[in-house]
């Protein structure tokens, strides 16, 4: 028998859930343990496949539209949040919905409201089509908000009134990226008024840390995570430009051995929606074919906890 080759594993920490994640989740078991199935999800609770056939193996039946939801049914938003007009609908129809957005979010949320009542125009920077910006957008009138991509966008913004704008940004973005198109906001327009705080959250920003850490050392890194999954391609993207090939996987199942090649040293990490299971699940497959050595890499150690809708702890 052929010996396997050594194999060292940098193992990301922090790395997989995060807080609104967790809340996410729990939010619609609880509410299958209080309602019984099914509970009604509208769009992916958070996405990751895994996690939302779990969840539907549980009751749960996810859909795109309110239209979909039963009269009778309970409804949960999901975690990246919705325009204003998805809670009045539910209301209008009596609905019982339950709002599973990371509070995150909803401060960037609040924060347009405040900034478009202060008659400011409002930049914000993401990628067009994502469910947290659709609900962001939804948050004010339209026309209040102008989305930015790039660095080339902020070049051809052309506001009515350029003394009188502000920026906001999506809480998964790159965190390198970013600051490159809010310095040319900053250089185009000085006057423009920031957020009051970091708009990227800690587990997006911690994660994209550890893998620049993991990045100067590893020959190779896989980031677990959906293609839809904003913060798990920008993992990936931030090993790539610290010179790490990098491959963006959904299960273990995914690994491309051809690609892997004969590293001596792999970095793997987890984007915030992937459970921890996952990870342990590609250590197993890589260990049919290498003698595997784990070593973790902490960068930060991570205690955040956001408290569950009422309504689901009342008579908890």
């Amino acid at each position: 028998m052929t010996e396997k080759p050594p194999l060292l594993l940098l193992i990301a920490a922090p790395r997989g859930f995060c807080a609104g994640v967790d809340r996410a989740i729990l939010i619609v078991n609880r509410a299958l343990d209080k309602y019984g199935a099914p509970v009604y999800v509208r769009h992916e609770i958070v996405h990751n496949r895994f996690v939302v056939d779990g969840l539907k193996a549980k009751g749960a039946i996810f859909v795109e539209t309110l239209d979909d939801v039963p009269d009778d049914a309970p409804v949960v938003f999901s975690a990246h949040g919705v325009p204003k007009a998805v809670p009045a609908k539910a209301e209008t129809r009596g609905l019982t919905w339950l709002d599973a957005t990371c509070p995150l979010v909803s401060k960037v949320h609040r924060q347009a409201e405040r900034l478009v009542d202060a008659g400011r125009h409002i930049i914000f920077v993401g990628h067009a089509g994502h469910p947290e910006v659709i609900g962001t957008f939804g948050q004010v009138p339209a026309g209040s908000m102008t989305l930015v991509e790039t660095v080339a966008d902020v070049a051809r913004l052309d506001p009515p009134d350029p003394h009188a704008l502000a920026f906001l940004t999506q809480t998964t973005l790159s965190v390198d990226d970013t600051a490159e198109i809010v310095a040319a906001l900053h250089t185009r327009f000085p006057t423009i008024a920031a957020p009051r705080g970091e708009d990227i959250c800690y587990a997006t920003s911690n994660r994209q840390a550890a893998v620049k850490a993991i990045a100067e050392r590893a020959d190779m890194m896989f980031v677990i995570g959906a293609p839809n999954s904003s913060n798990s391609l920008r993992l990936a993207e931030v090993a790539e430009r610290n010179n790490v090939p990098a491959r963006l996987i959904e299960r273990a199942g995914d690994v491309d051995f051809d690609w892997l090649g004969s590293p001596k040293i792999v970095g793997i990490t987890a984007g915030a929606s992937a459970p921890e299971v996952l990870v342990r699940e590609l250590v197993d497959r890589l260990a049919t074919r290498f003698a595997i050595t784990e070593e973790e890499v902490v960068t930060a150690t991570e205690s955040m906890v956001f408290k569950l809708p009422r309504t689901l702890t009342e008579n908890a």
